[in-house]
């Protein structure tokens, strides 16, 4: 009850107060002496899922509001004995997010279009175009199997029917076609089957862990680099880290770091007895 009441009489005053007034340290709870402000409600707000940032201000304010002030009750209990493991998370924690503030203003400020362009070129402008294969198959327990396919095939038989008949792999209904792919998409005995293959050729039995195949190679094609727009957000992303990296890099060649050689035991960081106080 009391909890509600705090909640209710905080949005009531929020509600009225002066547009001007309602500023991020505006108070809208205290709770044993620590204050809850629109501004700890704010960020608390933008923490959130997207699927709870779509419900209505109303039901938000009162809702994080409500939270805020049981972790409040909450830590407040916990402040006249903070053990040192309590204190070493908390610094942990607030290295963490300072952290990771600074990482995102770098990482989310504006990407100009000629970064953009530059890692296009770097990532595909001298890639040569890759060989993608068109390939079906039959898959069977046994090479007996296999070789009885290949006997049928040889005589004139349809590969996509006899696919469709005999093929125990999921390919089979489909005629046995596994679309377009390229090398290191298939596991290696079957993909060195088919790039020893010319377009219209059948293999012979080839064994892979899935069983026996017989393989025909439908057509190849030379995949060209990917229109930029295709690419643009992978690419984009790909400036972002670096961007990022070289912020890390530059900060940490400025940095006065100390690591003195303790010749420290590595098996020290289990010790979690030593935070026993």
């Amino acid at each position: 009850m009391t909890k509600n009441f705090l909640a209710g009489v905080a949005l009531a005053t929020l509600m009225i107060m002066p547009a001007a007034a309602q500023e991020v340290d505006t108070v809208l709870a205290t709770v044993n002496g620590n204050e809850i402000t629109l501004g700890h409600v704010i960020v608390a707000r933008s923490q959130l899922p997207e699927q709870y940032q779509a419900l209505p201000d109303e039901v938000l304010l009162e809702g994080i509001l409500e939270q805020l002030v049981q972790q409040a009750v909450v830590a407040s209990s916990t402040e006249a004995d903070i053990t040192t493991a309590m204190q070493l998370a908390l610094d942990n924690e607030r290295r963490a997010l300072l952290a990771a503030m600074a990482l995102d203003v770098v990482g989310n400020a504006d990407v100009p279009e000629a970064d953009v362009q530059a890692e296009y070129e770097a990532q595909y402008g001298a890639a040569e175009p890759a060989m993608e294969y068109n390939a079906s198959h039959i898959l069977v327990e046994t090479e007996d199997e296999a070789l009885a396919l290949i006997d049928e095939l040889e005589g004139g038989a349809d590969f996509a029917e006899l696919a469709q008949e005999s093929s125990i792999g999921p390919s089979g209904p489909n005629g046995g076609q596994l679309g377009w792919f390229s090398a290191g998409m298939m596991v290696p005995d079957f993909e060195a089957a088919v790039f020893a293959l010319e377009a219209g050729d059948i293999s012979g039995p080839v064994l892979t862990q899935f069983g026996w195949h017989v393989i025909m190679l439908n057509e190849t094609r030379l995949q060209a680099a990917p229109d930029l727009e295709d690419v643009r957000a992978d690419v984009t992303e790909a400036v972002r880290v670096a961007r990022v990296d070289a912020y890390i890099a530059e900060l940490t060649e400025t940095a006065a770091i100390d690591r003195p050689d303790l010749g420290l035991d590595a098996a020290m960081i289990r010790r979690t007895d030593l935070l026993d106080n």
